[in-house]
């Protein structure tokens, strides 16, 4: 016996469906392109494909994931160009650097010059990493929202559980499940 998500209880609902299926307008064509376009236009701006689909709150989250990485970059950048230049300026003979301080020993020695640049080197390959990550999470994200959009969800979803049998050396038993959109 098929089990349906919505049954029509008398007469009167029918009617009141036929009514409002009258009034509703012609539903969208099947575009099939539309996931393709949705991805090339988030792949040339961020953002774009999810304009397109109307999701316009994804956009600030997009760019604020590739916003964060790229102040990190920035940052890690300035942070190595530092330690390395205190590095090489030390290596030269020079006491005047900022980590050196104003007595005869320094604040930081080389070796954890050498250990900081290593450092915001891998914060910097990081940092990439992220805005990368989330310029291609905007890309399959506009792609997989302009497939969803499209997605026929139908009212009448029925289920049909049917019990299978086979009796060829000892019984076994089976349950399947069937559904149909109607």
């Amino acid at each position: 016996m098929p089990l349906f998500a919505q049954e029509e209880i008398n007469a009167v609902s029918k009617q009141i469906n036929l009514v409002v299926e009258d009034t509703i307008t012609e539903k969208q064509a099947y575009d099939p392109l539309a996931p393709a376009r949705a991805a090339f236009y988030s792949a040339v701006l961020p953002g774009l494909g999810q304009a397109d689909n109307g999701k316009y709150w994804k956009i600030p989250l997009i760019y604020a994931g590739i916003g964060t990485g790229v102040y990190f970059y920035i940052k890690n950048n300035t942070d190595y160009n530092r330690f390395r230049d205190a590095y090489k300026r030390r290596l030269a003979g020079y006491t005047d650097d900022e980590f050196y301080g104003s007595g005869s020993t320094p604040l930081i020695s080389n070796n954890r010059l050498i250990d900081a640049q290593k450092s915001t080197q891998r914060n910097k390959n990081v940092s990439i990493i992220v805005s990368l990550g989330f310029y291609l999470l905007n890309i399959i994200d506009a792609n997989v929202d302009a497939h969803l959009k499209q997605y026929d969800i139908s009212d009448d979803l029925s289920i049909t559980p049917k019990l299978n049998t086979t009796n060829i050396t000892q019984p076994s038993y089976g349950l399947s499940l069937r559904y149909t959109l109607k």
